[in-house]
């Protein structure tokens, strides 16, 4: 189990497998992700779902896509988050002349006192705890897939060497709507690595006026240090030691493969969908839905988490076919369909 940097255990981290252990590990667990939202909140407005949904991603150990038009704060929000949660971030804006060497790094020849000649390499932005990469698709496919090594496996290889990456390690990109103009589809492989798919709406009047009001002022909110990396590391052990129940395992199990053409029993999803979520999708579901109930201070995730959390991680693993489109039909009717069929 990792140590935080004092040297000692962090307060949620169970050292003994009692039972009164594991309840007062996620307690205290419970009580720093409730001050995480709080310093959150003191910048963020009016995005509550969007609050959770990430910090129950970087809970699960993985990375988020935040989807939606430029100027609702997704790139606010990372940036609040690496100070909040004490992650050492960088940013790469994506752009069309990107070239994966300007994310990963490169080998440059050094030539020494002696006159010999030697490669070294150099590190790039990926090189970090929390990397923002901002507006995602605006790169090609090309150098998005850069990062599939990185995000699956924690390094990269370079000159045919492998580098780790710092840990943790979390991708947390913000992608405009694909229909808007000068954006590329992310590669599907490159869309199963990210744990949920995250929609960020307009505010709603109060929240947007409340903005306002903060953010025109002489000074403005800055938060504060309410997790350290050591902490965030020990809280990803715990939640995957929080049992689940068969209920809500079959139930994870049934929505996932329910969704698959080749072997669902709905009729819809055998007609119009192209293809289905993978294994991923249940493993994500299985974790972020343990994240959800220690936000909720609960002891376990029950069906209702399933339920929440299946629109964000299944919408970026599903694809409808040309009938479906043609027919009018969304890919959330269809996972509001298969949601329905839970319990």
């Amino acid at each position: 189990m990792p140590a935080s940097s004092s040297g000692a255990p962090p307060a949620f981290v169970q050292s003994a497998p009692a039972t009164d252990g594991m309840l007062a590990a996620m307690d205290a667990l419970g009580t720093r992700v409730a001050a995480v939202r709080a310093e959150i909140g003191r910048v963020i407005f009016g995005q509550p779902d969007v609050v959770d949904q990430t910090i129950i991603t970087l809970l699960s150990g993985g990375h988020v896509l935040l989807v939606g038009v430029p100027g609702l704060g997704k790139s606010k929000l990372v940036e609040t988050l690496a100070t909040v949660l004490g992650l050492h971030s960088k940013r790469v804006q994506f752009t069309p002349d990107l070239m994966p060497a300007d994310i990963l790094g490169s080998e440059v020849l050094d030539d020494d006192p002696g006159g010999r000649r030697a490669f070294r390499f150099v590190p790039g932005p990926v090189f970090c705890q929390l990397l923002m990469a901002d507006e995602i698709n605006r790169a090609s496919p090309r150098t998005q897939s850069a990062l599939l090594q990185a995000m699956q496996e924690q390094r990269v290889a370079i000159g045919g060497v492998e580098h780790r990456l710092p840990r943790p390690f979390h991708v947390l990109a913000t992608q405009n709507p694909i229909e808007q103009e000068g954006t590329y589809p992310l590669p599907e492989a490159q869309l199963d690595r990210f744990l949920l798919e995250i929609n960020v709406s307009y505010p709603d009047l109060a929240a947007e006026r409340a903005m306002l009001v903060a953010t025109t002022g002489s000074a403005e909110a800055t938060p504060v240090e309410a997790l350290t990396a050591d902490e965030l590391m020990a809280a990803q052990a715990l939640i995957r030691r929080i049992p689940v129940g068969d209920s809500v395992l079959d139930a994870i199990l049934g929505l996932v493969r329910s969704g698959r053409p080749e072997t669902s029993d709905d009729a819809t999803v055998r007609d119009f969908v192209a293809w289905g979520p993978g294994p991923r999708a249940a493993q994500a579901l299985m974790l972020a839905c343990r994240a959800r109930a220690v936000l909720d201070h609960r002891l376990a995730p029950s069906l209702d988490d399933v339920a929440a959390l299946a629109p964000p991680v299944l919408r970026h693993r599903m694809s409808l076919n040309y009938e479906a489109r043609a027919k009018g039909i969304t890919l959330n009717d269809v996972i509001d369909r298969l949601i329905g069929r839970i319990g």
